[in-house]
């Protein structure tokens, strides 16, 4: 089953938020995050998606997560130009 790495974005009048995860369906993941069910850092916000990449397996896609959530300059540059 495929799976996939995403990243979300939220504005707040001082900054900009990203979040970084990984699921296999990225239209239920979204809802969940926006309908107060996702993970507790991204409860009571509204949240757009950004960014998606596939992969083949979940490992890979967890992989993948974990470099994302360390590449601070991709995240900042993907809420940048939105």
């Amino acid at each position: 089953m495929p799976s996939f790495v995403y990243v979300l974005g939220c504005r707040t009048p001082d900054r900009t938020l990203t979040y970084v995860g990984w699921t296999t369906d990225v239209d239920r993941r979204l809802s969940q995050h926006n309908g107060g069910t996702g993970a507790r850092t991204t409860r009571g916000r509204a949240w757009v998606l950004l960014h998606t990449e596939k992969f083949r397996t979940r490992r890979q896609a967890m992989s993948r997560e974990w470099h994302l959530k360390r590449d601070r300059k991709f995240r900042k540059k993907l809420a940048t130009g939105w």
